[in-house]
């Protein structure tokens, strides 16, 4: 099958989940076009099968914002020509599902017909396609969509209850790499972050105010503050410079480490002790699931589809929004509990197993052939 995938590059879910899938895709022998306005996060090496085609832009005097949709649009039917795409999946439904409906039209015209998949990873639902400067191209372009997936449960019946949409949604959750995220031995690496055994809590995220990065170092300063501990502070964004102020008033910046968008991100993974996930909103928590499929429990809260992840006393705990006292107890329940912090770690590897990668790439394909045989297209 040739498929097409249009994502974002950026340090989040939705791209990292959309070059997953394609790189797996790839290794099945599909042939994957990847599309987008810079190399995604995690295509970092050369793989078998998989294509990337660079989405560029003129920058005119007379546009205040270049116009990236057109762009999009034209490089999407360059490829499905050449390439002679079967199926076109995009990632995140702003502006990718209505740049694809304009492909398909301009292919159409053309005698092409290309059946699109939209995925919805979450902001793209619950928060920026809500505002009324969308609202109703989301709705539309979904509603033409050929088929439409959302990475949980609760995500879908979010789309459902704010949006005007007429056709079935289906759920195809995130998946994990496990052979890549696994527990590894990386001694050196915890000798130096933590050269007296320190316990290691970890953050991912880009920083966004959704991520409530404050409430992460507070978190951390009431940990700090019973047991000698440390933090890791993986990606970057617009709310690092309020991290780092907020370090400093706590004074505990001698024992956070801004480690910037790391990758791999699994080397930290392999030596931390506890995840810390208190997001205002989480569609799906593919941060977690990496951890959890490292054997590191997680600390989050009980919204969106995290609760659809994280096993509450289980493979972690789930809190309320904002309440880091709750956050901070469990997290010392765990950390001061060797025997209850290794039996949350296996829990937490036999939960991620369920999102193994070759659990969920067949339900992708599977969606693919129905698509396709919807469309009246032959299955390749």
């Amino acid at each position: 099958m040739r498929i097409g995938i249009v994502c974002y590059p950026t340090y989040g879910g939705s791209g990292v989940v959309a070059t997953e899938l394609g790189k797996a895709l790839a290794e099945k022998g599909h042939a994957v076009h990847i599309i987008s306005y810079r190399t995604p996060a995690r295509l970092d090496a050369l793989v078998e099968n998989v294509f990337y085609h660079e989405v560029t832009f003129a920058d005119y005097p007379l546009f205040e914002r270049a116009p990236y949709e057109t762009a999009l649009t034209s490089k999407i039917v360059d490829v499905a020509r050449f390439a002679h795409l079967d199926l076109l999946h995009v990632h995140y439904a702003i502006p990718h599902a209505a740049t694809a409906f304009m492909a398909q039209q301009m292919l159409q015209d053309e005698g092409i017909f290309l059946p699109y998949i939209t995925t919805l990873h979450g902001t793209d639902i619950t928060l920026v396609g809500r505002d009324a400067t969308y609202a109703r191209v989301v709705s539309f372009s979904l509603n033409r969509s050929n088929g439409v997936t959302a990475v949980s449960e609760w995500l879908r019946q979010e789309t459902i209850n704010n949006f005007s949409i007429s056709r079935t949604i289906a759920v195809i959750p995130n998946f994990v790499d496990l052979k890549r995220f696994r527990k590894s031995p990386k001694e050196h690496y915890k000798k130096a972050i933590a050269p007296r055994g320190e316990k290691i809590l970890l953050h991912t995220s880009n920083f966004r105010q959704v991520k409530r990065i404050a409430d992460v170092i507070q978190v951390f300063y009431r940990v700090a503050r019973r047991l000698p501990a440390r933090l890791l502070l993986v990606g970057d964004g617009p709310d690092r410079q309020l991290a780092e102020q907020l370090c400093r008033d706590l004074d505990v910046s001698d024992q956070v480490v801004f480690l910037g968008k790391l990758d791999p991100v699994e080397d930290v993974l392999a030596i931390s002790d506890l995840f810390l996930l208190p997001s205002q909103t989480e569609s799906f928590g593919l941060a977690a699931l990496e951890a959890m499929a490292c054997q590191v429990p997680v600390i989050a809260t009980r919204v969106g589809g995290l609760p659809e992840l994280v096993v509450d006393g289980v493979t972690g705990f789930l809190c309320a929004v904002g309440d880091v006292d709750d956050m901070a107890e469990k997290a010392l329940l765990l950390l001061r509990d060797e025997n209850q912090l290794q039996q949350f770690k296996e829990q937490a590897v036999q939960q991620a197993a369920r999102f193994d990668r070759q659990a969920v790439l067949p339900r992708y394909e599977a969606f693919y052939e129905q698509v396709l045989e919807t469309a009246g297209r032959p299955v390749p």
